[in-house]
Formats: structure tokens, C-alpha cells, sequence
């Protein structure tokens, strides 16, 4: 399996998702990731990656057999367009809406769209605003 580079100081390594069906799971991503101007990485027997995402089939070695539970993940959109294009990509590649693009309380200029993959989980699409953008961290209570 590749790599791409090593990022010293991140939080998250890499995050692997175990799917039941790795050809409908690799159209949804390969849309949405497009729709945000992230490069597929690559692909391998059972199992697709971009960036920091790895996407398994349960019968690749990596899965043991067992789909992971619903997870939810943001990706970053460089502006709202961004978003709405991200919305658009997984509706039309089979995910279901989950909040339609738009503002949201979390913090000023925080403006989001969510969407069910085709396993069920919620990924979420995030533009922190033009404020946010020059701020060297944003914290984001839960």
C-alpha cells in the first residue's frame, strides 16, 4: 500500500472504513471527492484510499470481516460553492441527504452539508467562513 507523505504533528493518521459494497462505496467517494478537488490515491485488492481515508471491502485482510459502525467525518470545502457541489456529487452518487447545504450554529460563518454514504455513515462537508479561514485554530465544542 502507498503512502503519500508523512505529516508530522496531525492528530489523525489515516481512518479506515469497512464497507459492504466496495464498488458502490468507491462511486460515492470517487463524486464527492472530486466535487472537493481531492485526488483518489489509489486502489488495491479490496480496498480504495484518498488522502487519509482508507475504504475496505470486509473480505480484504484489513477488515476481519466486519463492517465499521456508523462513523461520522467532515471534510473541508474551500467555500460554499464547494459544499453545495460535495451535496450535489453524493446525492446523485448514492448517498441521502442528511442537512441540506447551509449555515450552521456551530460557530460564526460555519456553513456545512451532511449526507449518509451508502453504509449509512455521516459525512459532512465544512466551510468555516472567510473569518475563519486566516485563524490559525478553530475550536469547536460538542
Amino acid at each position: 500500500m502507498e503512502t503519500q507523505e508523512l505529516h508530522r504533528g496531525r492528530l489523525i493518521d489515516h481512518v479506515q472504513l469497512v464497507v459492504r459494497d466496495l464498488p458502490a462505496a468507491q462511486r460515492f467517494y470517487a463524486a464527492v471527492f472530486e466535487a472537493l478537488g481531492v485526488p483518489m490515491g489509489g486502489t488495491g485488492p479490496g480496498y480504495f484510499w484518498a488522502d487519509e481515508l482508507f475504504v475496505s471491502a470486509t473480505d480484504s485482510p484489513a477488515a476481519q470481516g466486519v463492517p465499521t459502525g456508523r462513523h461520522h467525518l467532515a471534510f473541508q470545502a474551500r467555500d460554499e460553492a464547494m459544499v453545495q457541489a460535495f451535496h450535489a456529487a453524493a446525492l446523485a452518487h448514492g448517498g441521502r441527504d442528511n442537512g441540506a447545504p447551509g449555515p450552521r450554529p456551530y460557530h460564526p460563518g460555519y456553513y456545512a452539508a451532511f449526507v449518509l454514504d451508502p453504509d449509512g455513515n455521516n459525512i459532512e462537508t465544512v466551510f468555516h467562513g472567510p473569518a475563519q479561514r486566516s485563524a490559525a485554530s478553530v475550536r469547536i465544542t460538542f
